[in-house]
Parts: C-alpha cells; structure tokens; sequence
C-alpha cells in the first residue's frame, strides 16, 4: 500500500536548493563506503529516495556503461530534477523513475545491490523501507545505507537558542513518528530484514565558518519553522528570537558547529 508522503523537510524550494548542495557535500563520504563495497561493472542497482541526484553518478560510474543504475524518488519535481542531473552528467545508464520506498512494485530480488541515503532519518515507520529494500535484492546482492543520526550535532560555545531549537525540532519530528537518531539502529534494522556480514563506520565533521552545511540547523528549522509554531512547540516570538540569535552565533569565527553523526552501513544478504 501506498504511504502518504510524510518527508520531514518538505519540498518547498529551500529544501530543493539545500539537497542540490548535499550531492556536492557528502560526495567524498559517500565515494569512500562504496568503494569498500566492491561494486562491479555490469551490476544492476537501485538507489531509493534519490531526491534531485543524489549519489545516481557515483553509482552510475562504478556500474559503467554495460550496468543500470534505477533511482527511486517519490516527488514529481525532484524526478524531474534527477533526470535533468543525470542528463547533464551524461549518464546514460541512470534511470530515474517517481515511486514510493515503502512499495516500489519492482521484481522481487532482480537488483544487485541497493543503496539509500538520509531516507530513513525522514520519514515514519522506517523499518517497512528497509524491508522493501532488502527484498529487491539477489541472494548474495549487496546493501549500502548511509543515515544521520543527531547525537553528534553540537555547538561550542554553548548556545542557548541553539538548544531551544534544536529541542523544538525533535519534539516536531518525534510527534511525527520520525526518529533523528535512527542512524544508531540501522544496523538492528537491516540484521532483522536479513542482511548478513554487517559493516559499519561513523563519520563525524567540523564545519568551518562560510561551509554550506554550517547552517543546517538553521535550515532545517526554516522548513518547518510554520509547523513548529502551529504545532505548539515553540512559540513564533521566541523562533524569531532564537533564529536572529543563531545567525549572529554562526558566523562568529570561535563557534565550532559539528555535524551529525552519519553511520554508514553495509552488508550481504545469504546466498
């Protein structure tokens, strides 16, 4: 059955922009995991939740031209957008198709491998995902998981508007059904869907003053800074205040701001 779209972030075009500069981002973690995976060329891949990109060409140039790369996204727009960067990346081995994680209605265990990032720290219910995900792929097939969690997103000095809204985020996100700290359970998730030969890393960043992802508390705060009000979980005056504060504080040169703990993740599934 098909779940009611219930991404965080939204699609408004702030998150549009804030995805785009992602691919860039986090390209260097995501090239260091699947490079431990061994993948071959000529293998079939799927990648769930794509958004406007993604990892379709770090995968599409480990398959090369005699593979197939299938990104999965749920919003029309952002399957427009991964087509026009797949195109302007020339990769004709990438297709990009709109379906939904919790159901792809894809051929049962016909994909190499599978891949997913910063889904599963979005959305509800997120253990049917990695059902569906793993149930795509072959006897023997690999898995690659690459999710947030926010034990590791911290500011020194302290920062008391920083605390605020990051508190006001969680209660958001945990009345929801979404877990910001999912990361930590991945590898729970994925040995009770099946997967075998589990690996997996942490990677924890400092982000410097003018670095894109430095404000990303501050964005994601702006997603859904309507929800959070109407909501009750933080009052519009005290937002307002907490956010012209937080502002000031990022670009102070002495304020460190780390970045969320991201677990990367892979396995086999039993021949």
């Amino acid at each position: 059955m098909t779940q009611p779209d219930a991404y965080l972030l939204g699609r408004a075009e702030a998150e549009e922009l804030r995805l785009k500069r992602q691919i860039a981002n986090l390209a260097p973690d995501s090239d260091a995991q699947l490079d431990k995976i061994g993948i071959s060329q000529g293998e079939r891949v799927v990648d769930l939740g794509c958004g406007p990109g993604g990892v379709l060409h770090l995968l599409g140039k480990r398959v090369g031209p005699t593979g197939s790369v299938l990104g999965i996204e749920r919003s029309p727009h952002f399957v427009e957008l991964a087509r026009r960067f797949v195109a302007d990346h020339g990769l004709q081995q990438v297709e990009v198709r709109e379906g939904d994680a919790y159901d792809t209605g894809l051929p049962r265990a016909s994909f190499d491998g599978a891949h997913m990032r910063l889904v599963l720290v979005n959305v509800p219910k997120p253990e049917l995902i990695v059902r569906e995900m793993v149930s795509l792929v072959r006897p023997g097939g690999w898995i690659a998981s690459f999710e947030a969690d926010f034990l590791a997103h911290i500011c020194d000095p302290p920062l008391p508007a920083w605390s605020r809204l990051l508190d006001a985020y969680i209660a958001y996100s945990t009345a929801q059904g979404i877990d910001l700290f999912i990361g930590r359970r991945t590898h729970r998730l994925f040995r009770e869907a099946g997967v075998t030969d589990i690996r997996t890393d942490a990677v924890v960043h400092v982000y410097p003053p003018g670095h894109d992802r430095r404000t990303i508390l501050r964005d994601f705060i702006n997603n859904v800074s309507g929800k959070l009000v109407d909501g009750g979980f933080i009052r519009r005056a005290e937002l307002e205040e907490d956010l012209s504060a937080l502002e000031l504080y990022l670009l102070r040169p002495d304020t460190m701001v780390t970045s969320h703990m991201f677990f990367r993740l892979c396995g086999r599934l039993p021949l």
